[in-house]
């Protein structure tokens, strides 16, 4: 295990950090994880699916550090976060 996944800090990002990283998500920018000292690129996998019978689809974007394994889920299409 790394040193950075031994973290004593919080498991979830900050406001600070998730408005970070969206940031350079919406300037197709390759986000890095601003917990790790490593700052090693986000891993991005897309999630699909929605609900049947609604009329719309979700579209999500997951984004998970490979180190610490911290991640953000954003609704880019709708500008929000989950």
């Amino acid at each position: 295990m790394t040193d950075s996944a031994q973290d004593d800090g919080p498991a979830q990002y900050s406001l600070d950090e998730l408005a970070t990283i969206r940031a350079d998500v919406l300037v197709e920018a390759v986000p890095h994880c601003p917990r790790c000292e490593s700052h090693l690129a986000l891993l991005r996998k897309g999630i699909g699916g929605g609900s049947f019978g609604l009329g719309y689809q979700r579209k999500r974007d997951w984004f998970v550090c490979p180190s610490c394994r911290r991640s953000a889920i954003f609704d880019l299409k709708r500008g929000t976060r989950n």
